[in-house]
């Protein structure tokens, strides 16, 4: 997938991640940017096309659909991390993080797979998170919601071979945002997680580990449980 002339669709595009993808496609030359959000009012950059975007919301996902139909490219970056706990943290704030990681890039992803078939069959990037192959304290609902995110791009890349569609998963440790503020740990930029991933998807990779952290945490995949938790991700 080349960025270069495309039409893109990034969702929580206001902050973070979401706009350091809105700045580095516009250095790739992007020719159209959909910067998508709950919130638009800090969304303030030349040569956008901004749309207020509850991932949540299935309204709001038709209606971006139906504005953003000449989409190419479609980012889904949107995220939500609570500190919610699996067993003793209340249903109703697990499921609406949910929601936002997993249910909210199926949405996005089912509505706009017609009209990247019919464009030509383009790509899905999906942010996810070393997260999704282990948990960690303060971080155990978060961790299953991108586990389940994980298990989406795997399974849309498969049903979305035949259209011509890319599907790439987005593997990062910590990076330096507001959602990681009050984590004490080494993180990467913005900068350099988002250029990673751009890179990787230009290339035609299907899953991108955009720092040591991820790389690490995937390669211990195969350990047996025990082991690989007395190991320090950290």
């Amino acid at each position: 997938m080349q960025i270069k002339d495309s039409v893109v669709l990034v969702t929580g595009a206001n902050r973070g991640i979401g706009a350091e993808f809105v700045r580095q496609l516009k250095q790739r030359g992007a020719a159209k940017i959909y910067a998508a959000a709950r919130s638009i009012d800090s969304i303030d950059v030349d040569g956008v096309e901004v749309i207020a975007l509850d991932v949540t919301d299935p309204a709001q996902v038709e209606a971006a659909a139906a504005i953003a139909g000449d989409v190419q490219l479609l980012i889904n970056n949107a995220g939500s991390s609570s500190g919610l706990t699996l067993v003793e943290s209340d249903l109703a704030g697990i499921r609406k993080e949910f929601e936002t990681n997993f249910f909210g890039p199926m949405a996005l992803t089912r509505a706009f797979a017609p009209a990247l078939a019919k464009n030509g069959g383009g790509a899905i990037l999906n942010a996810l998170s070393a997260l999704s192959w282990i948990s960690s304290p303060g971080a155990t609902v978060y961790a299953a919601s991108k586990a389940a995110a994980w298990s989406l791009t795997e399974g849309t890349r498969i049903e979305l071979k035949a259209q011509g569609t890319q599907v790439t998963g987005m593997h990062m440790g910590m990076v330096d945002t507001d959602m990681t503020a009050g984590w004490d740990i080494a993180k990467i930029s913005t900068a350099t997680a988002v250029a990673a991933a751009l890179d990787g998807l230009e290339a035609g990779d299907s899953e991108v580990l955009v720092d040591d952290t991820a790389k690490f945490v995937k390669s211990t995949l195969g350990l047996d449980p025990a082991e690989r938790y007395a190991l320090p991700f950290g």
